[in-house]
């Protein structure tokens, strides 16, 4: 299949004369490594249900790649494919992607969360050929899942089950055969081999559309964020990384998956977040650096309080997502020698900006940080013209790693001639350059640093039987950034509605938990402007300063 992108000549030309596009891969890094450090540790995964820790060097995990990348090929992914796979921080992931590089397939990571309602939208637009899935994970049946959406998925050849059974099996159908030794991998390879601008990952994200859009990027976008990334952190092949965070998200996906073999280092994957149990694998598996939105680092904070000895290999925790609050670094700084570095980035550009090493530890809290090389911000007026230091407008973005454009979707890009994206945030640039997110001019919430696709859950609501219209707003929460509260307005001859009600109806057709509100509000009318549209505003304003009950 071939993907269309809205990458331009005139970009490639400029990239690479910046020295900002190398047209390296992540199997070129890869090969770098199985030849320096084929012993070296690669991955250490953590499954939280059953306690079991694996563990894969580099030369253990090329091999795994040269057979799967050979099977995936041997069950008919051609170059261009997609494989999506619905995994948790699983060495599996890590695999998967490396052999869909190697032979020119696509690699589209579902987050875990997602069920029937997101998955047969996603699945479908992308076309997969095959659907990667555990048999279970948190006690939810992803393959039972997987089985009633294959029916619905024409295109869906193959559904392969991570610890499953039959010809469904992940590891009968890839792991188990010697599929190098009935194909000759050398000339698959290199035949097959993607260049720097041909897209490897679609990953999809929430917008103002009200359906998910499928981000493109390439490993030229992909590696310029990692590159520039990995230097300000000064980051090397002893600084093992802990990532907790969904590698199905970009934060993961970049530096839980990518980076490591960037670096030549090893990558300690938790699947699920238990922090009691982080404090045993932080003792026992020593990592410099560690990701993640607030709430995780809330929770290192607390280990921290009574766990500290075990917890001082840690020098470095990157926090993105939501603002930090000045109590959580102090109370972090006294038990931990942890430099904390707030972050700001997005799924179309992986992380735009980072404090620096070197900063105050205010910085962190007052700030996003400044851009990493290769990326530019401006501030505008809602005419597009500049502002000055410190006054609060629309945030544009343009550099390296701006993704190449939403998957069969390239009317949506909204990149200007001159290179400039919109990322729907508002913020506040100082004269130093450093950037403060003050709100969104996009209609979407994050909690716990996951977008949640307002547009889209407000239409499911909307087909309950007792709504007449409603409003789903962020209501800021020190945990995790913000919470989901719905304003509602009932059907004439309707006196209640609750929230459990409206959290059932959102179940019955499969929405996930993670997006139902978690507030709800009836209200006589909602607040509007003369032309009818709803003032959200208001109702963030309002979800603000009510004290709301669950």
């Amino acid at each position: 299949m071939t993907i269309q992108t809205n990458l331009t000549p005139e970009r490639r030309v400029a990239m690479v004369e910046l020295g900002a596009w190398n047209d390296k891969i992540i199997t070129d890094y890869l090969d770098e490594a199985v030849a320096s450090a084929g012993q070296r540790t690669a991955i250490v995964t953590y499954r939280m249900a059953d306690g079991s820790r694996t563990e894969l060097s580099y030369k253990e995990l090329n091999d795994k790649v040269t057979r799967i990348a050979a099977g995936l090929a041997g069950l008919g992914v051609a170059k261009g494919d997609i494989v999506s796979c619905q995994l948790p921080n699983w060495w599996q992931m890590t695999t998967l992607h490396l052999a869909c590089v190697r032979i020119g397939a696509v690699l589209n990571p579902l987050m875990p969360i997602f069920r029937e309602h997101e998955l047969a939208y996603m699945l479908g637009m992308a076309e997969s050929k095959v659907l990667v899935v555990p048999q279970t994970f948190r006690k939810f049946d992803h393959a039972a899942m997987a089985h009633e959406l294959k029916g619905t998925l024409p295109k869906l050849d193959h559904l392969l089950v991570i610890d499953g059974q039959g010809e469904e099996s992940f590891e009968r159908r890839l792991l188990e055969r010697a599929w190098e030794t009935e194909i000759d991998t050398e000339t698959l390879f290199r035949e097959r081999r993607p260049s720097g601008d041909d897209v490897v990952q679609v990953l999809y994200t929430s917008g103002t559309t009200g359906k998910p859009k499928g981000v493109m990027h390439t490993s030229n976008t992909l590696f310029s964020n990692i590159r520039p990334f990995a230097e300000r952190l000064d980051l090397g092949e002893t600084d093992t990384v802990f990532m907790p965070s969904p590698l199905a998200h970009q934060l993961g996906f970049l530096y839980g998956l990518m980076l490591p073999v960037y670096l030549k280092t090893a990558v300690v994957l938790q699947d699920t977040w238990l922090p009691e149990a982080s404090t045993g694998i932080l003792r026992a598996e020593q990592p410099r650096l560690m990701l993640g939105s607030t709430p995780f680092l809330a929770d290192i904070a607390d280990q921290a309080s009574t766990h500290g000895p075990d917890l001082q290999s840690l020098k470095l925790f990157l926090c993105a997502g939501a603002p930090i609050p000045s109590p959580l670094v102090e109370k972090a700084a006294r038990n931990l020698p942890t430099r904390i570095l707030s972050a700001w980035g997005m799924t179309e550009n992986g992380a735009v900006t980072t404090t620096l090493p070197e900063d105050a530890p205010s910085r962190a809290v007052h700030t996003d940080g400044v851009p990493l090389p290769y990326v530019e911000l401006k501030v505008t007026d809602m005419e597009g013209n500049p502002l000055p230091a410190g006054e609060e407008g629309p945030l544009h973005m343009r550099g390296a790693s701006l993704f190449v454009g939403y998957f069969k979707q390239p009317e949506l890009y909204g990149v200007d001639d001159a290179g400039w994206f919109p990322t729907g945030d508002l913020a506040r640039l100082d004269a130093q350059g450093y950037v403060r997110i003050t709100g969104r001019s996009k209609d979407v919430v994050i909690r716990g640093g996951e977008n949640i696709p307002i547009v889209d859950i407000e239409n499911t609501l909307y087909q309950h039987p007792k709504v007449q219209a409603l409003a789903l707003v962020g209501k800021p929460d020190e945990r995790l950034g913000e919470r989901l509260c719905a304003y509602v307005t009932l059907k004439e001859g309707e006196t209640s509605l609750t929230l459990e009600e409206a959290c059932a109806f959102l179940s019955e057709r499969k929405v996930t938990r993670q997006y139902h509100p978690e507030f709800l509000v009836v209200l006589d009318e909602l607040p509007r402007t003369p032309s009818g549209k709803i003032q959200k505003f208001k109702l963030r304003e309002q979800a603000r300063q009510e004290s709301l009950d669950r």
